[in-house]
């Protein structure tokens, strides 16, 4: 009796314990209000821009520009990316305008915020279903997560959906066949992900393939080799194809050198430019990359990361190989206290202007959008056909998304001095977008005149 006593604690603790739980309970409570009052904010957002963009020409309909235009103003409020808020706008109206009944099990308690999603993911294959079909499915959903967690009834409510579906499943594997993708989501460390959106029978043939050329890899070394190559290194070493021998490459370590291999040098074998036997232009193309490299970590004085545009820091070593490989410079001068931009100059690349504002801006320049500018449009901030000049300052990077909002909506914005864009929203708030500095950088007064004025010895 002393033991389970003493392993449920004193009754101070029980105490103590019930008001513990009623304050994360209450808590929860003031977050969920929280949130459901965030998502009928945002829906209500996108329902606007949907007037708004009602009464607009069909070009900036087309555009899309009425809603960019108020994610925009709201990522600024929330300080995220206004694509970040565009797509939460259209969750939320989803919830708002075909899923009622959730939205009110979701406010009252009975379900949580993962309970929500679970309905509304697998809801998705009722895009087409009648309005009858669609309650007679969300309620029997409701009724199935009120008694467990999100996780267990994942499945449940997915066979649920399908049998409410009146599209067949092929037409709509057909549907997502068509918004296959690839992307990359940043990580730390100098690692991210990149991500393909594929057919499932594409991709498990794909990691099928991968795993077969890794295992003949790892089969072919030496004896001796391969029994050692998965305890001689720690999980987290991924030093891949550039170990001393032998090669104590894991498995996964393997297929993913093999994949990098195979997309960065390997001709495709859907080549519409091949012509009879020969290989086609394809397998000819090569990656671009945006990196800023300080000079004494190319001349190998010091291992400081480099600066891969739009992403994430790099190590010193890959940055090396890249400039080692690279048709091009640019030399950055960077003021030593500010760190902005006060010059370029270059070894063999045209174009100074261009070079100058690449390097001067990095990425787009409305706030918060980080696309490379290398994969950005240089605009004129008082537009060419105003009789704004192709001057360096009247010039600036901007994606093709924001180039568009720039024509097509009430966001205005003006160039100051040093590269500093001053943005107004259609409602007057302010946002000041200076430029960025970079990371890494040659200043005057950090590195030697022989280094400057020379290019590296590779």
């Amino acid at each position: 009796m002393d033991e389970y006593s003493g392993s449920m604690g004193s009754d101070a603790d029980v105490a103590a314990l019930v008001s513990i739980v009623g304050e994360v309970e209450g808590a929860a409570a003031v977050v969920r209000a929280g949130q459901v009052a965030e998502v009928r904010a945002l829906a209500a957002a996108g329902q606007l821009a949907a007037r708004q963009a009602a009464g607009s020409p069909a070009a900036v309909r087309a555009h899309d520009m009425a809603l960019r235009s108020v994610a925009a103003e709201l990522g600024g409020v929330l300080r995220v990316t206004d694509r970040t808020v565009q797509s939460r706008i259209d969750e939320a109206r989803d919830l708002v305008e075909h899923y009622a009944a959730t939205l009110v099990a979701w406010e009252s308690g009975r379900i949580t915020r993962g309970h929500v999603r679970v309905i509304t993911d697998a809801g998705s294959v009722l895009v087409d279903a009648s309005p009858e079909r669609r309650a007679e499915f969300e309620a029997a959903a409701i009724a199935r997560c009120e008694r467990d967690t999100p996780n267990r009834v994942r499945s449940e409510v997915e066979i649920l959906a399908e049998r409410f579906a009146e599209r067949s499943f092929t037409d709509r594997y057909r549907d997502a066949a068509a918004e296959r993708r690839v992307r990359v989501v940043p990580g730390s460390a100098g690692m991210s992900d990149l991500i393909a959106t594929l057919p499932t029978v594409i991709a498990d043939g794909i990691l099928d393939r991968l795993t077969q050329q890794a295992q003949t890899v790892i089969d072919s070394r030496e004896p001796g080799d391969a029994a050692s190559a998965f305890g001689a290194r720690g999980a987290g070493d991924a030093s891949g194809a550039g170990d001393s021998e032998p090669d104590r490459r894991r498995i996964d370590q393997v297929r993913a050198d093999v994949f990098s291999d195979l997309l960065l040098a390997g001709a495709p074998a859907l080549d519409p430019t091949a012509h009879g036997d020969g290989q086609g232009s394809l397998g000819a193309i090569r990656a671009q990359v945006q990196v800023i490299v300080p000079a004494l970590t190319l001349l190998g004085v010091d291992d400081g990361p480099a600066d891969l545009v739009g992403r994430s820091p790099i190590d010193a070593e890959t940055a090396r190989c890249l400039a080692g490989d690279t048709h091009s410079w640019a030399r950055v001068l960077t003021d030593p206290v500010e760190g902005t931009v006060l010059a370029v100059d270059r070894y063999r690349t045209p174009w100074p202007q261009r070079r100058f504002l690449r390097a001067r801006d990095q990425h787009c320049r409305f706030p918060g959008c980080r696309r490379a500018a290398i994969r950005c449009e240089i605009d004129h901030t008082i537009d060419a056909a105003k009789g704004g000049p192709t001057a360096l300052w009247n010039l600036a990077h901007l994606c093709q998304r924001h180039h568009s909002m720039k024509q097509f909506t009430r966001w205005k914005v003006r160039q100051l001095p040093g590269g500093v864009l001053e943005w107004t929203s259609p409602t007057g708030r302010i946002y000041r977008e200076d430029a960025p500095a970079p990371p890494v950088a040659f200043t005057p007064a950090s590195i030697s005149t022989t280094a400057v004025d020379e290019p590296p010895p590779f």
